[in-house]
């Protein structure tokens, strides 16, 4: 079983080191620095540098790490969906998902999940990419994964996030519980989390469907209800 550790970096990015007890992947290594310290402190060896899309607020520290370990560069373009990441005899998946970014990717290891930008703990990205179905095709794919998969997202983002969620859904209480245990150090969630507060994967929920009923938004069907949602602002 693969480890992960979290970085902050800037107002709200966040960078992460995958690791075993001798190998290691950094994944959005922006806060390079950090991770550097890290490696050097618990002996590991830095096999590979990542990213979940390439906008350069997560691969700003990309070239940092590449210079300072013998590292290789996995372009997050050219990984295939289903790819397989070795990390001391442990497999880390990498899933194409498409819709932040049209290179945009999730890397996947026992109970832990890194979203990047598709999926933060509470919201979904922008879709700078254009394509709305990819996106929610993307969605529905990380939604099949168990309720105990932990969310490790690329921004933190839960405050503003779940003020919008209880906009949507005043009376929803898991928001304010999910608030509660909050930690600024270690920001994550589940996927079963998600399903109770993530207004973008509760769109077969009868209050969101009311919702969009009320605001006269198409809601027939999954995909309608999906793309409805991302229209509200």
């Amino acid at each position: 079983m693969l480890n992960i550790e979290q970085f902050r970096y800037g107002s709200d990015n966040f960078a992460y080191v995958i690791h075993g007890k001798k190998q290691a992947m950094a994944v959005d290594g922006g806060a390079w620095k950090e991770i550097l310290s890290f490696l050097k402190t618990t002996n590991l060896v830095l096999e590979f540098v990542t990213n979940t899309h390439s906008h350069y607020d997560h691969t700003s520290g990309n070239d940092h790490l590449l210079k300072s370990t013998r590292a290789k560069f996995l372009n997050s373009a050219t990984l295939s969906d289903n790819h397989k990441i070795m990390i001391d005899g442990e497999t880390i998946l990498v899933y194409r998902t498409p819709g932040h970014t049209d290179d945009s990717v999730c890397f996947h290891t026992g109970s832990i999940l890194v979203t990047g930008d598709t999926i933060f703990n509470g919201t979904a990205g922008n879709c700078f990419s254009g394509n709305q179905k990819n996106f929610y095709l993307s969605i529905k794919r990380l939604m099949a994964l168990p309720d105990e998969t932990i969310i490790y997202a690329g921004h933190d983002y839960i405050n503003d996030s779940l003020a919008f969620a209880r906009h949507l859904e005043p009376d929803n209480e898991y928001i304010d519980r999910f608030l509660n245990s909050y930690d600024h150090n270690h920001v994550y969630s589940t996927m079963a989390d998600e399903r109770q507060i993530n207004p973008y994967l509760r769109f077969n929920e009868k209050t969101i469907i009311n919702l969009l009923k009320e605001n006269n938004l198409p809601c027939a069907t999954e995909w309608e209800r999906w793309n409805s949602l991302m229209s509200i602002e």
